[in-house]
Parts: C-alpha cells; sequence; structure tokens
C-alpha cells in the first residue's frame, strides 16, 4: 500500500482578465497585500476568452500572469479562488442590478509537473476540489517543456505564456534546492 505524501508546496500564478489597465494595476497591489510580491509577470497577451466574457467586461479583453514569489500549499486551491473572487468586485461598476467587472482572477498552483487552474464551472475534465471549486489541470510538464491538453484554454499554451511558466518552474526549482543545502 502506498504511504500518505503531503506534496511540496507550489507557486502560486494568477491569470487576469481586464477591461481597464487602471483595474489590473489596482487589483494586482491587492494581490500583492494578500498574497506577497509579485515575482514574474507577462507582457499583455490577447485572450482566446473574450466572448465568454464580453458581456460582463466588455470589448478588446487582454490576459496577463503574475505568479508571486512565496510558495503555497497546494491545498489552499479552493481559498485561494474564493479570496480572488471576493476581490474582483472591488474593481466593479453596478449598473442597476448588473456587476460590470473590469477584472477577472485565476489563480493557479504550479508544480514541476504541472499547471492547475482553479475554476467554479463543472466538465468532464475537472476534479471537485472543495467548497464550490473544480481543480483542472490545464498543463503538464514532459519533455522538457510544458505542453498542453485537450481542454487547455489557448492563452496557456502561447509561447509567451509558455516561457512564463518554465521561468517560473525553474525558479522554483532553484529555491528547493536552496533549502536542501540548507
Amino acid at each position: 500500500m502506498a504511504r500518505k505524501q503531503i506534496p511540496a508546496p507550489g507557486k502560486l500564478i494568477c491569470s487576469i482578465i481586464y477591461s481597464s489597465m487602471d483595474g489590473l494595476v489596482d487589483a494586482v497591489k491587492v494581490l500583492e497585500n494578500k498574497f506577497g510580491r509579485v515575482e514574474f509577470e507577462t507582457m499583455e497577451i490577447e485572450t482566446s476568452e473574450a466572448k465568454q466574457y464580453r458581456e460582463e467586461m466588455g470589448e478588446n479583453l487582454i490576459r496577463r500572469f503574475i505568479s508571486f514569489e512565496k510558495t503555497v500549499n497546494r491545498n489552499s486551491l479552493a481559498s485561494l479562488k474564493n479570496i480572488c473572487n471576493k476581490i474582483e468586485p472591488n474593481f466593479a461598476d453596478q449598473i442597476g442590478d448588473f456587476l460590470f467587472r473590469t477584472v477577472n482572477i485565476d489563480p493557479c498552483i504550479l508544480t514541476p509537473d504541472n499547471l492547475v487552474i482553479a475554476t467554479h464551472r463543472e466538465s468532464n475534465c475537472n476534479v471537485y476540489f472543495n467548497d464550490g471549486v473544480y481543480a483542472e489541470i490545464q498543463l503538464i510538464y514532459s519533455r522538457n517543456t510544458f505542453r498542453r491538453l485537450p481542454w487547455t484554454i489557448p492563452d496557456y499554451c502561447n509561447n509567451e505564456a509558455i516561457d512564463f511558466f518554465e521561468r517560473v518552474r525553474k525558479s522554483m526549482l532553484s529555491e528547493e534546492k536552496a533549502i536542501e543545502i540548507l
């Protein structure tokens, strides 16, 4: 029988879709206040999910990925998602009964083996995690790079995103080695 193992922590990455640069800047400040200093971030990535968010967030949506210096326990995925959900309305405009968001924040946990995103959507490739949150593997690390799966969101596997995830992974692995030496 296999022994119970507690996995090593992973790196918190937030995928932020935004319609307003001011909303992005303010949201990142709040995220840094909650999760610590940003370590890496991508440039603007045109998002493939614009249709999904258009009614709620408007046109010309952009995505940016940010990672944080500190690692997080992998079992914190649901609480990270719920924290991000509480942050989003702070950067929204109330129009009647409708909340028009300027940012959408999806937390992910990057490990040496994969990138897992937190979502509230149930689908055949998601596993229920906790507290209304599902876990979905977006990328796996195989043959020295991150690789997409059939359901991977296209924004997560373009060249800039893959380079970003590999840089975060390399940083995380070098930190683990530094800790082992001490």
